[in-house]
């Protein structure tokens, strides 16, 4: 037994055999701790509802998680409920932790039951909860009324909920896909050791793919350079200006800089971009088609 657990037992065993408090009892402790601060009262109003956080934990132990974590959550929100109670309610103590047990149950279902982070909305929080009772219930009532469909199920769920039938399908298939870990090993194949992780593809190009990429675009860079020399200097920078930089300028603002009409910067870009062909196209170090993409 693991001293998790083993603290577990220890806790429940305490809870039963401490004895029940009637209204008066409950009241004065609970009196004594919003007044005084006296410690000794709240450790007694605690331990004398432990039995209750730990009948609530036990309702939520077919989730999967170690109860004594479910425990030590209950407490949490038993510990929350005495700190905010108030005598003047007209409520038995234990009426109002179970709430706040409950509470504070909930949320670290929902933040541990799955690495993928759920709705927290109430909606949400009561779909998670009651979806498997509700949708027990409605096989229970239609089992001989023929089968029911998927979608008329959810349809069912979603009305008895009061959230959408596109909540309860994705709740649904939530709830009976597991997670499952990238590491785990495969259960099928001939290769010793493989795991999930190596049947992911990747979108990234492979290592050789890249350097080729890599050399590739180098020479086109050096190439164009090449060409590039040999356009005067006013033709360099217009081709600069309207095709080599991510913000290419208008014609209009070129013109104004440069002193000429827009039409003439068109024009004379034109006359860049076939030098620039011809350059490249005779050159005997480009092949045919390197710069046709």
């Amino acid at each position: 037994m693991s001293d998790k657990a083993g603290r577990s037992t220890q806790i429940a065993r305490a809870a039963m055999a401490a004895p029940l408090l009637d209204r008066t009892e409950e009241y004065e402790l609970a009196r004594r701790w919003a007044e005084q601060h006296d410690e000794k009262a709240l450790h007694a109003l605690i331990h004398a509802h432990m039995r209750l956080a730990i009948a609530i934990a036990r309702r939520f132990r077919n989730y999967g998680l170690p109860m004594p974590d479910l425990i030590q959550e209950g407490h949490i929100g038993l510990m929350e409920a005495a700190s905010r109670f108030e005598t003047t309610h007209e409520v038995r103590f234990a009426t109002y932790a179970s709430w706040w047990i409950r509470a504070a149950i909930q949320d670290y279902v929902l933040r541990n039951w799955s690495i993928v982070r759920g709705g927290t909305s109430s909606g949400q929080k009561a779909l998670f909860f009651n979806l498997r009772r509700v949708r027990a219930r409605l096989e229970r009532a239609n089992g001989g009324a023929g089968e029911t469909t998927r979608e008329e199920m959810h349809r069912s769920i979603a009305e008895k909920l009061g959230v959408s039938e596109i909540e309860v399908a994705r709740m649904d298939a939530r709830l009976n896909v597991p997670d499952l870990s990238l590491n785990a090993p495969l259960s099928f194949g001939e290769e010793d050791g493989a795991e999930r992780m190596d049947q992911l593809v990747a979108a990234d190009p492979l290592p050789d793919e890249q350097v080729s990429m890599e050399i590739d675009g180098e020479r086109r860079r050096r190439w164009l350079q090449g060409a590039l020399r040999g356009l005067n200097e006013r033709e360099f920078r217009i081709i600069e200006a309207r095709r080599l930089t991510e913000d290419s300028e208008t014609l209009e603002v070129l013109g104004e800089r440069l002193g000429i009409s827009k039409e003439r910067v068109r024009q004379i870009e034109s006359r860049a971009i076939e030098k620039l062909r011809i350059a490249l196209t005779r050159s005997p170090d480009v092949p045919a088609g390197a710069f046709s993409a």
